[in-house]
């Protein structure tokens, strides 16, 4: 174990560049923050690089095991000062312990295969509250790849990470342009179904034959008209009382378990 007192240690100043979209992209590194994440980490075998600790963390007994197992994994630990601490994460009610990991690089051809019959398109989602609870419904209703089109927030927001509990190791998560997604979809036999209020077609009196991909737009404006263009389906889900429309993200867990019906 490491100890840090200074804010200007080149190790804190870069991890805390990773609370910024542009170093991570840069770095292809984010951070995880918490000791239930970490452990789930672990357990996924995620690409840990090392761990950031504050005063506190190793007084439970709990916390020293996990972090025997973690020198154990060769996996280097930093303590912190509990003000440094707080400049590398982006919560005031912090668990102690972060960890830096590497991102996974997936894309179309190497990630989705033969086997795969469910993929959920994102068109442009933006809120990073959204966007961590759709991937988790996803995980959770069994889809096999999340396409993520441009425009769509850094799944890699602190935000967006907290909000998957743990999903974001779990799930196939795919960066790819539109036209390369639909030209690799229905190649490989899948059919686009979107979400579109301008529709006459229901959710639940639909038929959901063969592969499908299940296209979510932005939380504003809706899938592009483009990708519906290109759609071979589309549905939408009755509003009975004033609401304009339903949360994105509430959308998406009614389609994926509509859908997940007809593939099981």
């Amino acid at each position: 174990m490491f100890n840090i007192k200074s804010k200007d240690n080149d190790k804190v100043k870069y991890t805390k560049s990773l609370l910024k979209t542009k170093a991570r992209n840069k770095e292809k590194k984010f951070i995880i923050e918490g000791y239930r994440i970490l452990t789930l980490a672990l357990e996924c075998d995620a690409n840990l690089e090392y761990v950031f600790i504050n005063e506190e963390f190793e007084k439970k007994q709990e916390h020293k095991s996990f972090l025997n197992l973690l020198e154990n994994k060769g996996i280097k630990i930093y303590k912190a000062t509990n003000k440094i601490f707080l400049e590398m994460v982006d919560t005031e009610n912090t668990q102690g312990i972060l960890g830096v990991l590497k991102y996974k690089e997936r894309d179309l051809v190497n990630n989705i295969n033969g086997d795969h019959k469910f993929v959920l398109i994102l068109d442009r989602i933006q809120d990073p509250g959204n966007m961590g609870t759709i991937i988790r419904t996803a995980d959770s209703a069994g889809v096999d790849a999340i396409i993520l089109l441009k425009g769509c927030v850094d799944i890699y927001n602190p935000k967006v990470i907290r909000s998957t509990m743990g999903s974001i190791f779990d799930m196939n998560i795919i960066h790819a342009t539109q036209d390369e997604a639909v030209d690799f979809l229905k190649e490989n036999d899948f059919n686009i179904v979107s979400s579109y209020l301008q529709t006459d077609n229901y959710y639940h009196e639909t038929n959901y034959e063969g592969k499908i991909a299940l296209v979510i737009g932005n939380e504003a404006n809706g899938i592009n008209d483009d990708l519906i263009s290109k759609s071979d389906k589309l549905i939408k889900i009755p509003i009975y009382g004033k609401a304009e429309s339903l949360n994105a993200a509430i959308s998406a867990a009614i389609l994926m378990y509509e859908i997940k019906k007809y593939l099981i």
